[in-house]
């Protein structure tokens, strides 16, 4: 899906330990198949230069918040997939050094859960703006190390920056609930306490967003977190926690390893201290991930594979649906995981449709992301190509017409030509898994039920996508979809005040809005109180004209409230 980075088990599954083992060595640590002995460009130079002037390149992991190198002195390089350029080398950590992080953030747990949440809030707020005041950088730093363009790696910081945002404000808003006793002498609480230290495993298409949305609402709840990002993109996360230490966010509370995946994997399933789990990837590893965290009972979030579906009505406004198509279909070059894999149009509409949105395809410039005017960058490795081009020649092999791109492009390296394929059928490899490329299959359709019945013929179930301008078949085909997120006439649907994730195999949890924070407390906590003298007092406070009132009492058994 994601571009995984974490394949794991856990040393008593051995099956499953080699299993992901070797998921990692197909898809987790590819890089360009080339080899480039050139030198680094002088544009690339200046601007690390200034990034590393800026106090943003760090190229150690962060462990109790020291910034650390490989226990054996073990290195990887991060390339640009742009042009093949090793950016700097980063330390390959494993196991002893995710233990170590695990510890720490267990000591910092104790404390951190013991702040109010006014305090923390305070501080993620900090983050905030420090991750907005640096917003140039750090979309610099996504551009030379995932390959989106400029404009959409800063979007990605505001996007990414907004989920602190969100996490501090609801910080303060982390209720419980008081519960009506069914005995006269008794008071029943429930009280939401953070669930511990959190394993956050990311992946590469948006370096920054996929963390911030995991760690802010851990964090804001009272929660530690060690976080594994992909090697393939592990800059954005070490400056994202160096502008956190800054905002005062305390060492240990936030620590970055990354390295050997299926070690650091092992470790975070086995430690009895890591009591969740929350992934973004793919669904087979998600899969893995469930059953390692079975051995020790974790809480799991996860944020898997998608398959979805992109439906063009006869009625549909032409303009809005190529616009939200194109939007949805090759934002990061197609990597992400609500990109429309399959677009189904009524075939009242098929042949303006098709003719329209290739034309607004054809006019989409391909190039390295700091170029201006470029919208598509390139994909992530030379396995990504590989898999796009065998998805596009089964199709091609079973009756699909390319309308539009559907090769390498002359840009060489990794870019691949934006594509548009015609004819497409739902046996087609193509529409039946992620192409994680940008290509846009075209399936016709003759009626509603119909464009239901093959937008939920898929395990997946993540995002959907409705181009309507009946108001009744909105609601009656948003309904009958299968999926986690519809979007009604709109291509972008992601944002820090919804709930995110998917239904059947893509998941578990949500991310975002205040369901999100919900995954990272244990929601249920009874406390009985019985009372065996209960004053009442009226305590006013002059300074600010208010009232409150406080209640002081002895407990017969169980806790002491005040």
């Amino acid at each position: 899906m994601k571009g995984v980075s974490l394949e794991m088990g856990i040393p008593q599954m051995t099956l499953l330990r080699t299993s992901c083992a070797a998921l990692l060595r197909a898809s987790s640590v590819l890089r360009p198949s080339l080899v480039f002995t050139r030198q680094i460009s002088m544009d690339t130079q200046n601007l690390l230069a200034r990034l590393n002037s800026a106090g943003l390149l760090r190229s150690q992991c962060l462990i109790g918040g020291k910034w650390t190198e490989a226990y054996g002195g073990k290195t990887i390089p991060v390339h640009n997939p742009a042009t093949g350029d090793v950016l700097v080398n980063v330390p390959c950590m494993g196991g002893q050094e995710t233990n170590d992080a695990i510890s720490v953030a267990y000591e910092a747990f104790l404390s951190w859960r013991k702040l109010t949440a006014a305090e923390r809030s305070k501080r993620l707020r900090k983050w905030y703006d420090l991750l907005m005041a640096n917003k140039e950088e750090l979309g610099q730093l996504i551009t030379l190390e995932q390959g989106k363009p400029l404009k959409e790696a800063i979007g990605e910081v505001n996007y990414g920056a907004a989920f602190i945002e969100y996490s501090a404000e609801e910080a303060k808003r982390v209720y419980g609930d008081i519960i009506p006793s069914p005995l006269a002498d008794r008071r029943l609480l429930v009280l939401k306490q953070p669930v511990g230290v959190v394993g956050a495993i990311t992946p590469w298409n948006f370096p920054l967003a996929m963390i911030t949305r995991k760690v802010g609402p851990a964090l804001a709840c009272g929660c530690t977190v060690v976080v594994k990002p992909s090697e393939l993109t592990p800059l954005t996360a070490l400056a994202a926690a160096e502008l956190a230490l800054q905002a005062g966010i305390p060492p240990g509370a936030l620590n970055v390893v990354f390295g050997n995946a299926p070690e650091i994997g092992d470790a975070l399933l086995a430690s009895r201290q890591v009591r969740k789990i929350t992934f973004t990837g793919s669904t087979n590893v998600g899969k893995k991930l469930m059953a390692g965290a079975a051995q020790t009972v974790k809480k799991v979030s996860l944020e898997l594979g998608g398959n979805a579906p992109c439906i063009i009505f006869d009625d549909a406004n032409l303009e809005v649906a190529v616009k939200g198509a194109l939007g949805t279909k090759f934002r990061n070059s197609g990597q992400t995981c609500v990109c429309a894999n399959r677009i189904l149009v009524q075939e009242g509409i098929y042949e303006k449709f098709a003719t329209a949105f290739s034309q607004a395809v054809q006019s989409m410039q391909v190039g390295e992301g700091f170029t201006e005017g470029v919208v598509q960058g390139p994909l992530i490795n030379e396995a990504a190509v590989q898999k796009v081009e065998s998805f596009v020649e089964d199709a091609v092999s079973k009756g699909a017409k390319v309308l539009l791109g559907g090769k390498r492009h002359s840009l060489g390296m990794t870019f691949y030509e934006p594509t548009v394929i015609g004819d497409i059928k739902n046996e087609m490899l193509i529409a039946r898994n992620e192409v994680f490329g940008p290509v846009a299959p075209l399936l016709r359709f003759k009626t509603e039920e119909e464009a239901i019945s093959i937008a939920n013929d898929t395990d997946a179930g993540l995002a959907a996508y409705i181009f309507t301008e009946s108001i009744q078949r909105s609601w009656r085909v948003a309904e009958a979809l299968e999926y986690g997120l519809v979007g009604v006439n709109e291509g972008l649907i992601s944002t820090e005040v919804a709930p995110f994730g998917g239904v059947k195999q893509s998941g578990l949890g949500r991310e975002g809005s205040k369901y999100g924070m919900d995954e990272f407390l244990e929601r249920g906590r009874s406390f009985w109180v019985g009372l065996f003298y209960w004053a009442w007092a009226l305590i006013i406070d002059a300074s600010i004209e208010s009232r409150c009132i406080a209640e002081k009492g002895y407990m017969e058994d169980g806790y002491l409230v005040s």
